[in-house]
């Protein structure tokens, strides 16, 4: 006879853990992560710009203020509500995988992999969907066209497509917070193992400090564009790019072959070097400044966090 399953003590999601993922994901997106996000979108679309072609064009569509395209509303709507729906579904997972008898590491990437497949459908599909429209849109204004409003184009998109249209690319999404939530979350326990091998702090009771923290996350964050492949398939998807070649009905599969026939291997990795500093300024908030944080709220609020980064 097996052991059976060591039953996990289930905790309640406080509302102190939902306003802490919501709040820092908001830092995360008005600090750098609109900027980078505006750079690796504009270069997954526009692949055969380099760095200073993509740097030229969204200088060209607003100056300083065009790196936060998209920020109003999306980038904060999607902020705002994606650490929340990240952290609850992602403790309930690890909390039932726990259960069912998994370690503490695969119960922990399952959580993250069921938390970012929670966010694609939640929220992030059209946040993401929109913010690309409002980065991809603006050929009418080099013709020398009014380009139209953030909300009148939803609302234009929404009345020609409904909600598929304002969702286009959601599978995507999908597939790319799944390897992404659980390619950073991994390896950045991975590299936290390696930094306490590395510096003598083998038992787990000792804390590592913040600036190994920040180590381990950019590590895990920077790695974790391996998936870049599949954020510029969701890009092209939800672009609003004129070209005849493109598939009449795009789906993740035929947007790839599309990608790989029009720009070969190298035009599926256009974007990858904003997308890595993107990767660690996230990771960083979301796993270094996030443990801090929640060491804070428990000091201050005398409760255990149970936040999921």
């Amino acid at each position: 006879m097996g052991d059976k399953p060591v039953k996990v003590e289930k905790k309640p999601v406080k509302f102190s853990n939902l306003l802490l993922g919501a709040g820092l994901n908001m830092f995360e997106v008005t600090t750098l992560g609109q900027p980078l996000e505006v750079m690796k979108t504009t270069m997954a679309a526009n692949r055969a710009d380099g760095m200073m072609g993509a740097v030229s064009r969204i200088w060209g569509r607003g100056g300083a203020l065009g790196f936060y395209q998209g920020l109003i509303p999306w980038a904060w709507i999607e902020a705002s509500t994606k650490g929340a729906v990240l952290l609850f579904v992602a403790s309930e997972a690890e909390y039932y995988a726990k259960n069912a008898g998994a370690s503490n590491f695969v119960s922990g990437i399952g959580g993250g992999m069921a938390g970012g497949l929670a966010q694609a459908y939640a929220t992030m599909g059209f946040c993401t969907c929109m913010k690309t429209v409002e980065m991809t849109k603006h050929k009418a204004a080099a013709k020398g066209e009014k380009v139209p409003g953030t909300m009148s184009t939803f609302m234009d998109i929404y009345r020609k497509e409904g909600i598929a249209g304002i969702n286009k690319g959601v599978n995507a999404v999908a597939v790319r917070q799944v390897t992404n939530w659980g390619s950073r979350f991994g390896l950045s326990r991975v590299a936290e193992n390696s930094i306490r091998s590395f510096t003598g702090k083998t038992d787990t009771s000792q804390k590592l400090s913040v600036p190994e923290k920040i180590l381990a996350s950019a590590i895990g964050g920077g790695l974790s564009a391996w998936n870049q492949p599949i954020e510029v398939v969701r890009v092209e998807m939800q672009s609003k790019k004129e070209d005849p070649n493109r598939p009449k009905k795009m789906t993740v599969a035929n947007t790839f072959k599309y990608v790989y026939s029009t720009n070969g291997l190298k035009g599926l990795y256009r974007g990858v070097a904003p997308r890595i500093g993107l990767g660690v300024w996230q990771t960083v908030c979301m796993v270094a400044l996030g443990d801090v944080a929640k060491e804070w709220v428990e000091k201050v609020t005398g409760d255990k966090v149970t936040a999921k980064h």
